[in-house]
């Protein structure tokens, strides 16, 4: 089975010999891990199942001092585009005439973390409760853009899996109530994923922190995979149990505590107990909760790949 059979497979919540893992490291991770990792790219330290794209898109630009303030801004959201379509395709078309793996583009903040950015996040959560209206225009403009962009790149063949990211939770929950995001992020996500899977692309979501009320929404949704799933913020025993026949989930594994604090065999236990637990009849992609930091030893890190490279138990 190729890794983008695995993947694909693990999404479609069917067993598999081992799980299919994506593992990302942070810069000055790598950084210290190369010098012990001779003669090897990142890529081939870590061989993930998945491979990842940038691709181009856009962001506000440039905006007048009225976004930042609490009033709403009377000028108009300027925008700047970059990436190149053309390095994209090439990017595409020679790494699938060597490589078997699945190929997700990767899109971090394009929609809510997208209004904050441009108002300040106080402020924009003010918006959405106090100035619905521009808050909901702005929301829609940020969409149409979007929509533009994605569909530009969802006829590339080579292309599985879109990730969107926007962070909803914090360690706590929700960074507002299930009724704003209904009213507000829903409908522009909704448009999103309906877009992607026209395609016949898997829809990937990114948003860190407890967000476990608006799951039953996303799976409404259609959303594929989730992502980080962080142990902290939601209990991994009730997201499979509740969720796990409907959704895939990709991370689990704490970089709070385990990965940077305990020994290899503490990270191996853990490993294997998360990657057990969310990969039975399918539905796991194994990775730690988020990126692995320079805080974490090589140690750890050799050991977590070890078992990811592990049939599954």
């Amino acid at each position: 089975m190729t890794s983008r059979e695995l993947v694909k497979s693990a999404i479609q919540h069917r067993n598999t010999e081992r799980a299919p893992y994506v593992i990302d490291l942070c810069g000055d991770t790598w950084e210290a891990v190369s010098k012990v990792v001779a003669e090897k790219t990142v890529e081939e330290f870590l061989d993930n199942d998945v491979q990842d794209f940038a691709c181009p898109w856009w962001g506000c630009h440039q905006l007048a001092s009225d976004w930042t303030g609490p009033d709403v801004p009377t000028s108009r959201s300027t925008v700047i585009g970059n990436g190149s379509y053309s390095e994209l395709i090439a990017a595409l078309q020679k790494s699938r005439e060597i490589s078997d793996k699945y190929f997700l583009v990767r899109l971090y903040g394009i929609h809510f973390e997208t209004a904050y950015a441009a108002r300040g996040i106080e402020n924009f959560l003010v918006d959405m409760v106090g100035h619905k209206d521009f808050a909901r225009g702005f929301l829609n403009r940020i969409i149409e853009k979007n929509l533009v962009m994605l569909e530009n790149i969802l006829a590339l063949k080579e292309i599985n899996g879109i990730l969107l990211g926007s962070d909803w939770g914090s360690q706590r929950g929700l960074l507002m109530s299930p009724g704003t995001w209904e009213e507000m992020i829903r409908p522009g996500e909704q448009k999103m994923y309906d877009l992607c899977h026209a395609y016949g692309k898997d829809v990937w979501v990114h948003s860190c922190g407890c967000f476990e009320p608006i799951i039953p929404a996303l799976i409404e949704m259609g959303l594929d995979v989730l992502n980080p799933v962080q142990p902290e913020a939601m209990n991994l025993g009730e997201l499979k149990r509740n969720y796990g026949d409907k959704l895939t989930f990709w991370g689990g594994i704490s970089t709070q505590r385990t990965l940077p604090y305990g020994t290899p065999e503490a990270v191996k236990k853990e490993a294997r107990q998360v990657r057990d637990l969310m990969s039975r009849n399918g539905g796991y992609i194994f990775s730690p909760s988020q990126s692995i930091q320079a805080d974490v030893p090589i140690e750890n890190i050799l050991a977590l790949l070890e078992v990811a490279r592990e049939k599954a138990g």
